[in-house]
């Protein structure tokens, strides 16, 4: 009887749960960048709109420098996230640069300290917005002259706690993966952008 010939096994089609959670956190991250420069577009349009009304018809918008200071934070805190995950946070990548090509697990090691330092400070952030996010919301705060232009100040004050949830745990994969590095020598590979 001649031997039957076997297909090898088919590689798995299931993706280690990790790698689902992680690529679905980073779209979340991804929509706040989104949002955050939607939100730099529609400041732009408003800030136009008022010079060109005051300019030309001498009827300029009440309260485009209340939304424009709140909108610069709750942009700032919209991408904050996703600057970090790609990399362009301000750092020297120079002296990062030199350290890995000597010694890729102490570059490692630096990131890692990095990124503990980092998650204590928004950690810190975080709990200290939360009192003034509850404040806002419970008293109805508002932002603006009474009889010209209101906006209630609770939006930003949310944006600003997503925006540094966001960032912790992207710095907790940022630390996750610079552990591995200096544990195995090994980089882990990064997900694709969805």
């Amino acid at each position: 009887m001649a031997p039957q010939n076997r297909e090898p096994d088919a590689p798995s089609l299931k993706e280690h749960p990790a790698s689902s959670i992680r690529r679905a956190i980073d779209s979340v991250t991804m929509a706040l960048n989104v949002i955050g420069t939607l939100l730099i577009l529609g400041v732009m349009i408003l800030v136009n709109a008022d010079v060109i009304g005051r300019g030309a018809l001498g009827l300029p918008i009440s309260g485009v420098p209340e939304m424009v200071s709140m909108s610069i934070v709750a942009i700032v805190f919209l991408q904050v996230a996703q600057t970090f995950r790609m990399g362009r946070l301000t750092r020297s990548e120079a002296v990062l640069g030199m350290i890995e090509s000597r010694s890729p697990r102490f570059r490692a090691l630096v990131e890692l300290t990095f990124c503990a330092g980092a998650i204590g400070i928004m950690l810190q952030l975080l709990s200290a917005s939360w009192p003034l996010f509850v404040k806002s919301w419970t008293r109805n705060t508002f932002e603006g002259t009474i009889g010209d232009f209101t906006a209630p100040i609770w939006p930003v004050k949310f944006i600003i706690l997503v925006g540094c949830t966001a960032l912790i745990v992207q710095l907790l994969f940022a630390a996750s993966d610079a552990l591995r590095t200096a544990w195995r020598g090994e980089r882990s590979a990064k997900i694709e952008q969805p």
